[in-house]
């Protein structure tokens, strides 16, 4: 939502996987060692980038190329994925001390385009000491992009808010309907997880000819930059982990930190909402707005509310869902908090100004398509990852308890956070367990947290501190939203450069002081 407010239902970085086969020796599986390393690739053919949607934009100083991985590591002399890659050079290459790779995280967010706009964030200093590399990890975007034929809407699959009064049973239907779908795929989505995109960016490091690379992910990249870190600590140098997946609660107990975020960040859009009162009569106070917004999502759960002119119908998931969007930058607090009377004076008959026809419009806008790219790859992704990794459980019933005992206790995420997920129902098993994220290895890692952080949460942020112990240095935010780089704190963003340009990680953990308001 860079520059507008527009909401793009995607999992802005919660959630993360883990494959391959067996157990791991040396960043792959043992039968990958024992079946040889298959074909490397040792250089990259730079040029143009495939083509960009409508309306995008992109660094004119970047190249793109492709870095030629196996589907399966096991068998690396076996079929073949193509990896997306891009770069912008340094422009005082005498300066230069290595690559930065990026990752947005999702899971199944394109980052081919991320250093162009981190280029646009980050001081001369970083800019000069690295090439900025950005990748569509395996099956996203550009890199041999996956699909299930999943509907438009698969993206809302992902956050199973339940029906009227709790029910759970549409989102059993719809979860085994997409479990279905993907099944008819074959196997060959297993091999789309974590660990995978992890071994991928070690072949996208042989391919720049780089002995070590640098590394920032974001939201689900933090996951994925960890099990890199952990599967080939020797090839790390400097890593950056901002909004931060807690690695030991990998999928199902870090989707359940999402009732702890929600009840952490929806105060700051509802002291928003509290201080323009006499234009949106939604209560003066945080306790006030609050329950407003749970009753207007009661209601909407009961009786959904039709925006005029469109198609576009809201119901109680769907004004959850962009609130927890929304909720992740401070940007985009006061246009949601318009969202919000707009949705209540629909629900009660009104029509909508022509204000409020402007905030709607640009909420759900159309996201332009990328050429080649399925309309379902994300949430293909997504599903792949959270089911490929790790094993879930079956139970309905258990489901059902779960969102009961969540709905009382944190009536704002109304349960989501525990609910069904197509994993119950999903045809294959993991090809191997879990990679353990460990403090074995060099103190190069920097975690960056904010204290208010909906979509990863300040005790995931911790839980990864604690995986990945000396290792680490924890760098946390006194402010909201899921990104703490580049958003108001001048002692974050001065962390993180001294950190990429010079190494330093102090002694004690530190904590910075937000944005001023």
């Amino acid at each position: 939502m860079e520059n507008t407010i527009r909401v793009r239902l995607v999992v802005a970085g919660t959630l993360t996987a883990i494959a391959a086969a067996g157990a791991v020796v040396g960043g792959q599986p043992a039968s990958a060692k024992a079946a040889g390393a298959g074909h490397v690739q040792t250089s990259i053919k730079w040029g143009a980038c495939p083509e960009l949607p409508q309306g995008a934009e992109r660094d004119p100083r970047q190249t793109c190329g492709t870095v030629t991985v196996p589907l399966d590591y096991r068998r690396p002399d076996g079929e073949t994925l193509s990896i997306a890659v891009s770069r912008i050079a340094t422009a005082t290459p005498g300066k230069r001390r290595g690559v930065l790779v990026f990752n947005p995280g999702g899971p199944g967010l394109q980052g081919l385009d991320m250093p162009g706009r981190m280029a646009r964030t980050l001081p001369k200093d970083v800019l000069d000491s690295y090439d900025l590399i950005g990748f569509d990890p395996r099956g996203v975007g550009h890199s041999s992009p996956i699909s299930c034929g999943l509907p438009d809407s698969a993206l809302l699959t992902v956050f199973p808010y339940p029906g009227a009064g709790g029910s759970i049973e549409g989102n059993v239907a719809t979860a085994r309907a997409t479990a279905e779908a993907c099944a008819k795929v074959g196997d060959r989505l297993r091999y789309f997880t974590s660990a995978n995109s992890a071994r991928d960016m070690d072949r996208i490091r042989q391919a720049l000819g780089e002995r070590k690379i640098s590394y920032w992910g974001q939201s689900f990249g933090t996951y994925l930059g960890a099990v890199y870190a952990s599967l080939f600590p020797r090839n790390t140098d400097r890593m950056v982990l901002e909004g931060n997946v807690d690695p030991t609660k990998v999928w199902a107990g870090m989707l359940n930190t999402w009732n702890q975020g929600m009840d952490e960040r929806f105060p700051d859009a509802a002291r928003v909402a509290a201080e323009n009162h006499a234009t949106l009569g939604l209560g003066r106070t945080v306790g006030k707005v609050t329950r407003s917004f749970l009753a207007l999502a009661d209601r909407l759960d009961r009786e959904p509310a039709a925006v005029p002119g469109t198609q576009v119908v809201i119901n109680g998931a769907v004004l959850r869902a962009i609130t927890y969007q929304m909720l992740q930058q401070d940007e985009t607090l006061a246009p949601l908090t318009q969202f919000w009377k707009a949705a209540a004076d629909l629900s009660a008959g009104k029509a909508p100004t022509e204000e409020q026809l402007a905030v709607l419009r640009q909420i759900f806008a159309d996201t332009p398509a990328t050429k080649g790219v399925p309309v379902d790859n994300q949430a293909t992704v997504i599903f792949s990852m959270l089911c490929g990794d790790t094993t879930w459980s079956s139970d309905v019933n258990s489901y059902a308890k779960a969102v009961a005992a969540a709905r009382a206790r944190h009536p704002l995420s109304a349960g989501m956070p525990n609910n069904v997920q197509p994993c119950a129902f999903w045809s294959q098993k993991p090809i191997e367990p879990l990679v353990k994220v460990t403090s074995h290895g060099p103190r190069n890692i920097l975690i960056l947290q904010n204290r208010r952080d909906n979509a990863t949460p300040w005790a995931a942020a911790r839980g990864m501190r604690k995986a990945l112990g000396d290792r680490a240095y924890f760098v946390g935010v006194e402010q909201g939203g899921h990104f703490a780089y580049g958003t108001g704190s001048a002692c974050a963003d001065k962390t993180t450069a001294t950190f990429l340009t010079k190494g330093i990680l102090s002694a004690k953990d530190l904590t910075c002081a937000g944005r001023r308001s």
